[in-house]
């Protein structure tokens, strides 16, 4: 069984059906900007209730990293990639790479999200997060 790091960060599509996943965002009706994750309120602007919108499709890398020790708590292998992903409705996201080597990655190169298995919990379940890969490189699972 599969379950979510965080319920309402992303979607996890059944691959044989639907097989592209999405992040969960929103869309400030007064300003337009939009926010990831979802929000009750804009932090540009303050109004309540922006609209829920799904967040999917290629991105730019922006900036990138490794991390080489493991984070209080981390149960899933290092080294891993973190870096911040522009999407095409311009939010800017945080988060993991599927490539762990920074000689490996460039600034602009194209990027997809995926659904990657960060580690098994104690009652055998994979744990999945979203991470951003290049598009030719293989999806983990």
């Amino acid at each position: 069984m599969r379950v979510m790091v965080r319920e309402g960060l992303f979607t996890d599509p059944d691959p044989d059906t639907d097989p592209a996943p999405a992040l969960l965002g929103s869309r400030c009706t007064n300003c337009g900007n939009v926010l990831f994750p979802r929000v009750d309120a804009c932090t540009y602007c303050a109004t309540e209730d922006p609209e829920p919108v799904d967040l999917s499709g290629p991105g730019t890398l922006w900036a990138w990293t490794a991390v080489t020790a493991p984070p209080p708590g981390y149960r899933g292998e290092v080294p891993f990639g973190v870096g911040v992903v522009e999407l095409p409705e311009g939010v800017r996201v945080i988060g993991r790479l599927t490539e762990s080597d920074p000689a490996a990655l460039a600034t602009g190169q194209p990027m997809e999200l995926r659904i990657v298995t960060l580690h098994r919990d104690d009652d055998g379940n994979d744990v999945v997060t979203y991470a951003f890969g290049p598009p030719s490189a293989s999806a983990p699972s």
